[in-house]
């Protein structure tokens, strides 16, 4: 594997003949797939494009894992069609997609060395021995695992087991890595930095991604951009950034994040709901809406207390519980004569009681506060 990048790890190619940029990589078009009953993937069109960095991302049972599936050839769509560089999924067998894939379950094998696991892709490919190792050892050390080829599989913590997995994945160069849920079995701290890791991989190697996670923090940090499933269809694309802040629908919103959803009627810039008059965008046409509350727009103040900006909405409420989170002060605020009580959280250094019981003031900036209405939803 001769190096062909400066930007790569020593020692480490890019994908071979990595298409241009524009190049489609993946194809699904108008693609359906039912198991008895169940239509898993409903009329599913998406393109994934050479070096992008694509997230699937839903709750259980949306048919993310099934999408994933059918990219890899395990399974064939009712009907569409699913292209990989090219080639119909439907006129080839799954281990001549050329494919690096990571499974949640890793599928290391115990009974091998570190390194034998890493050229296991290379020795199906009938790669010499000689050069299996070398590229063996090579992709170990783009995933910063030099000094353990020769280790069994049950001498390695869970993350670098998960990084043995991603060197096999990668070490044929695949021209699309896929990636089952690898890291959601990990704890914390240690999910966070394969997150990392795996951006790093991307940069350097500018290889096409496809993830397939529920994690929204790894859809949002990792990816260019973001497929959010519902019911076996797509319910938005875009960056994290465009879907936590302009979503589609009141599922995107509600799945995004911890927000408050208000049902209301918008008539001149103004929502009524449940005996609430809250001032929105003006360029929000009338008619049923929703209004989008997230903790981290909100703010708390002392009753009578007002934000410095003009175009602020102010509700009175009732602390019903507060703590420290670890990264600031979360309370559950109840709205009064109404059936909302919403989330917010602030930091430590705030000056408002918020002990049970007390009674303090939401505020929110009109223009943070996403309104979808009902002609989108």
């Amino acid at each position: 594997m001769p190096s062909t990048s400066p930007s790569v790890s020593p020692g480490v190619s890019a994908p071979t003949a990595a298409p241009a940029a524009a190049e489609r990589i993946v194809e699904l078009t108008n693609v359906t797939k039912t198991f008895g009953r169940v239509t898993a993937v409903d009329d599913f069109c998406l393109e994934v494009h050479s070096g992008e960095f694509l997230t699937l991302l839903g709750p259980s049972g949306c048919g993310k894992t099934t999408v994933l599936r059918l990219i890899m050839g395990l399974l064939k769509p009712d009907s569409g069609s699913v292209r990989v560089a090219g080639r119909d999924i439907r006129h080839c067998a799954p281990h001549e997609l050329g494919l690096g894939v990571v499974f949640q379950s890793l599928a290391l094998f115990p009974h091998m060395t570190v390194a034998d696991n890493v050229a296991f892709p290379l020795r199906m490919r009938r790669i010499s021995k000689p050069e299996r190792r070398q590229r063996a050892l090579e992709a170990l050390h783009l995933v910063r695992l030099e000094g353990v080829a020769d280790s069994r599989i049950h001498q390695l913590s869970g993350g670098q087991r998960q990084r043995v997995a991603l060197a096999r994945a990668l070490v044929f160069n695949p021209v699309l890595l896929l990636l089952d849920e690898p890291l959601s079995a990990l704890d914390r701290r240690l999910r966070e930095s394969l997150q990392l890791e795996l951006a790093r991989l991307h940069r350097d190697l500018q290889v096409t991604i496809i993830d397939v996670t529920h994690d929204q923090r790894e859809a949002f940090l990792i990816s260019d951009r973001v497929v959010l499933m519902d019911g076996g269809r797509i319910a938005q694309v875009g960056s994290g950034l465009e879907l936590y802040a302009s979503p589609a629908t009141r599922f995107v919103a509600g799945f995004l994040g911890d927000p408050l959803l208000i049902d209301g009627t918008v008539r001149d810039g103004v929502m009524e709901a449940d005996h609430l008059r809250l001032a929105v965008p003006v360029e929000t046409p009338p008619g049923p809406a929703t209004l989008v509350l997230r903790p981290e727009a909100l703010h708390l103040t002392n009753v009578g207390e007002r934000l410095p900006s003009p175009t602020a909405n102010v509700v009175d409420g009732q602390i019903v519980f507060s703590s420290f989170d670890g990264t600031g002060v979360f309370s559950q605020v109840a709205l009064p004569g109404t059936p909302y009580s919403v989330a917010v959280h602030m930091p430590l250094t705030r000056e408002v009681d918020v002990s049970p019981g007390s009674d303090v003031s939401v505020s929110w900036i009109v223009e943070e506060a996403p309104v979808i209405t009902h002609r989108t939803l």
